[in-house]
């Protein structure tokens, strides 16, 4: 099977960090940009160089399409190690194990320590619990990659304290961008949910007061569904069985062909198959297919399970971004609800590509305005730009009061605006190094290139912004003494100039008694033309 670009940069990541000697790396992948062929084909090169891999998942479903997936990537078989069965005695190359079974000390005992080379977790986002550590530390020697879709920031805390390094992370954004998943719109539904009584449990809302809380709005969601799901195949995620089923009830009510699906429905492939051949056009579930189910044909998603967690809102979302343009498909909807609650932590549509949460909140803010589907691409350009200008507000007002002060040094926050680093103002730590404060020798280092340490919170902030600075130099970009100097006078953006240019400049203003020379706008000067 010929891979992806991406997914050949995956793999070839992942080896590369192995021979770093990172042996403990993490590959982020969106749901449906094909994860379980990229490390079939990392497993295969693992099985070519003499090692013995184990794939260990939480769930069946998943172990079972890790090994046809690999038998259909790579040509090679997999043996087991479930319930009773085990590959001890077998001469494959390649185990999956489910983590329930691996866990038990009796099980662990018929091993060597040493007998995988290689250890490949799928949905390692679920790696931090007590039973994946435990095999870990078990086969502590073994390589170590987890496999996710996309984790969020809280995720990333706690994985830094298994996984060394990032491998590789392909983002949702620019699997749309360049084709491989589908377009993604919008809709926010003005209908305020309540969920200020609705308690926290596990670090999201608890699903017994999220029931509660739904119940009194299901028949107005169900009318509101009417008017954007008509036409479209949609999957609806609710908190609890009894909710599913009581909603799946009244959408027949309205008219819909729903169906509801969960752990105790006996006809569970049947239903899925009806749905996928259009039987229904609705399927209600409580949270049971989050994982391990495809239905590129789904292009509506409905989310009435609120949640803090940006990766189970992703796996929700996830259910409907596969392309499928066979059927029609064109893009996916999300229908979005406007919960009311007093804490800001609720995953919403923004958060799927923003990783600034200031930009996620002014895009959720748009969506919110705007009263019709929007495109999630175009509503985050916007919502970057609507920063930009704001944060340029700030700025200006922090610079004119500042202006009284004299300063040899430029002010980080100055510099990342100067040269528009997204990246640098949105920066987040989300390994252990990166969030100890900055060493001395990374401090010493900023000042003497004209960057102002101590508005610099951590390590990993200070070790961007060097590697930023080393950069341009080599690109032959404007120093921040220069940007410093230049914007002082008025100039715009001066960190996107060439350093020659703002050189030239700079001699011109000196050479006129620190003076901007007649006929030079700062606001309007462009340096490619010299005016």
């Amino acid at each position: 099977m010929e891979l992806r670009p991406y997914q050949q940069e995956a793999e070839k990541a992942v080896f590369a960090k192995w021979k770093k000697g990172n042996k403990r790396t993490l590959l982020v992948l969106p749901t449906g940009t094909g994860k379980t062929i990229v490390f079939a084909k990392i497993t295969e090169r693992c099985v070519k160089n003499g090692e013995r891999v184990l794939i260990l998942a939480h769930r069946a479903e998943l172990l079972e399409q890790a090994a046809d997936k690999i038998k259909k990537v790579t040509g090679l078989k997999c043996a087991v190690e479930k319930a009773e069965e085990s590959c001890i005695g077998s001469w494959y190359r390649i185990v999956v194990g489910s983590v329930q079974t691996m866990m038990r000390q009796k099980r662990l005992n018929q091993f060597d320590t040493d007998y995988f080379d290689t250890i490949i977790i799928d949905e390692a986002h679920h790696c931090i619990s007590d039973s994946y550590q435990k095999v870990i530390d078990y086969f502590n020697e073994a390589k170590l990659l987890g496999v996710t879709a996309t984790p969020d920031r809280g995720d990333m805390k706690n994985l830094g304290k298994v996984f060394e390094s990032m491998a590789y992370e392909y983002s949702l954004s620019l699997a749309i961008k360049e084709g491989f998943l589908s377009p993604i719109k919008a809709q926010t539904i003005p209908l305020k949910l309540d969920l200020t009584e609705v308690g926290t449990q596990a670090g999201d809302f608890k699903t017994s007061d999220l029931g509660t809380a739904l119940e009194p709005y299901l028949y107005q969601i169900a009318d509101e569904m009417k008017k954007y799901c008509d036409g479209r195949k949609t999957v609806v995620f609710l908190p609890l069985v009894k909710t599913s089923q009581k909603f799946c009830n009244i959408l027949n009510e309205n008219g819909f062909k729903a169906a509801e699906i969960n752990g105790n429905s006996d006809n569970r492939s049947e239903i899925l198959n009806d749905f996928n051949s259009g039987k229904y056009n609705v399927i209600c579930n409580s949270m049971l297919l989050t994982e391990g189910w495809d239905c590129p044909s789904v292009d509506c998603v409905v989310v009435l399970r609120p949640t803090k967690v940006r990766s189970l809102y992703c796996q929700m979302v996830g259910r409907g971004t596969r392309l499928s343009p066979e059927t029609g498909k064109t893009e996916l909807l999300i229908l979005d609800f406007l919960w009311h609650t007093e804490r800001h932590e609720l995953c919403r549509p923004a958060h799927l590509i923003c990783e600034n949460e200031e930009v996620a909140q002014k895009m959720t803010e748009n969506l919110e305005a705007s009263g019709c589907p929007i495109d999630i691409e175009e509503a985050e350009v916007q919502a970057s730009e609507d920063v930009v200008v704001q944060r340029e507000e700030a700025l200006a007002k922090q610079l004119s009061e500042m202006k009284k002060r004299k300063r040899k040094l430029v002010d980080p926050i100055q510099f990342e605006m100067s040269i528009q680093a997204e990246d640098l103002s949105g920066y987040v730590p989300a390994f252990g190094w990166e969030m100890s404060p900055p060493t001395d020798k990374q401090k010493n280092a900023l000042e003497k290139l004209g960057i102002m340490p101590d508005e610099i919170e951590n390590s990993g902030k200070a070790a961007k912004i060097l590697d930023r600075l080393e950069k341009r130099k080599n690109e032959g970009l404007t120093t921040p003494k220069q940007i410093r100097c230049l914007e002082q006078k008025g100039f715009k953006h001066v960190g996107t100039w060439q350093f020659e240019a703002a050189s030239k400049l700079i001699a011109r203003i000196s050479a006129n008694g620190w003076r901007v020379p007649n006929g030079i706008n700062p606001a309007t000067f462009n340096p490619e033309l010299g005016a």
